[in-house]
């Protein structure tokens, strides 16, 4: 859900073109049509592994490769298209969406060995607590993001994103189930999950903080930290680290009381026509040495056991940051799919507290 999504690279294809997905040709054996969150997998860049030029080598199997930029572009795509798809990669509470409207094929884990290298807490994930479904291709916390130079001391809690010491400085998710979130812990809501009501008390906190912002963020947080344009933000992990690495002034902090633990699975939809292909495709990425290169470019925790124990270098096992310790995720909350009427309720609410 939650990962350097460029908005340029929206409709990025590699390989032949999604809108066809014509037949194989070229001598491979089969095909398999995945569709992803943009600048989610580790495509050869900076001298990394193209993953899925190794999958095509391994398999004979030709990967049509498109992006999406959010959950609800890859619902609808799915609702409303005539376009199939044989593995998708949605997050945790779009998941619980889809399963509910029946829009997932069960897995047959007997294609998927590798399934066996996860590490247990994301097994059984709370979208899917059967198992039945999703294989978490990686996930992560949300934290904060400070600049050094400008914020005197470590911040332990969002109320820092409330400081009117910091006025002007500040960025604020642009997107409201994050926004919502945030203002939610603060308000003593569990914001897994929530009502009309639990949204009217959030927004007076957000009401509060909008005349504190520089402004409200997704890509442009990194153009703002990582140039010193801005003194502290709410991000994902992955992507804080990544900023932290281009400016040695930044640093991060965890939020004491928990925060959000996202993740993203990979799924295979009801309109797919290449499953066993699919299960190929999820059971590679969990190959440990494939997991290892893909986390490499991401920078978003894998659940791979076997790479995190035999692949990754031991600051970054060390990161709890990335890597977070089970008492800390313990604290965490995971987002659930809210009713269609209460989401549109925080979208309106949002958008009024944005104009105002």
């Amino acid at each position: 859900m939650k990962k350097i999504i460029s908005t340029i690279l929206a409709t990025t294809i590699i390989g032949s073109s999604a809108a066809c997905f014509s037949g194989c040709g070229g001598g491979y054996d089969g095909e398999v049509n995945v569709y992803n969150w943009g600048e989610y997998i580790s495509l050869g860049e900076d001298g990394l592994l193209n993953v899925i030029e190794e999958f095509e080598k391994e398999t004979n199997i030709k990967v049509n490769y498109t992006t999406y930029e959010t959950n609800e572009e890859l619902y609808n795509m799915l609702k409303n298209s005539n376009v199939s798809y044989d593995v998708v990669i949605p997050s945790e509470y779009m998941i619980s969406k889809l399963i509910e409207e029946d829009m997932l094929l069960e897995l047959n884990f007997d294609n998927i060995p590798n399934y066996d290298n996860l590490m247990d807490r994301f097994k059984k994930l709370e979208c899917d607590p059967e198992g039945k479904y999703t294989v978490c291709y990686s996930w992560g916390i949300t934290g904060l993001v400070y600049d050094k130079t400008k914020v005197s001391e470590k911040p332990t809690s969002w109320e820092a994103l409330w400081d009117k010491n910091l006025k002007g400085q500040m960025l604020m998710f642009n997107n409201s189930r994050d926004a919502y979130a945030i203002a939610m812990q603060l308000c003593g809501i569990n914001p897994s999950n929530c009502t009309k009501e639990d949204v009217d008390k959030a927004s007076e906190k957000l009401a509060e903080q909008k005349p504190l912002l520089k402004k409200y963020v997704m890509d442009q947080v990194f153009t703002e930290m990582e140039n010193s344009q801005s003194a502290i933000a709410p991000y994902y992990a992955g992507d804080i680290i990544t900023m932290m690495d281009n400016n040695e002034d930044l640093d991060y902090s965890r939020i004491e009381d928990g925060a959000n633990l996202f993740y993203d699975a990979m799924c295979i939809p009801t309109c797919s026509k290449n499953k066993e292909n699919a299960e190929k495709f999820i059971n590679f990425m969990h190959k440990p040495e494939i997991a290892a290169a893909n986390f490499e470019y991401l920078y978003y925790a894998t659940p791979n056991q076997v790479a995190y124990d035999e692949y990754l270098d031991e600051d970054v096992k060390n990161n709890k940051l990335i890597f977070p310790e089970d008492e800390y995720l313990d604290k965490c909350y995971v987002f659930t799919n809210v009713s269609d009427d209460v989401y549109s309720y925080m979208q309106e609410q949002f958008v009024k507290i944005q104009a105002d």
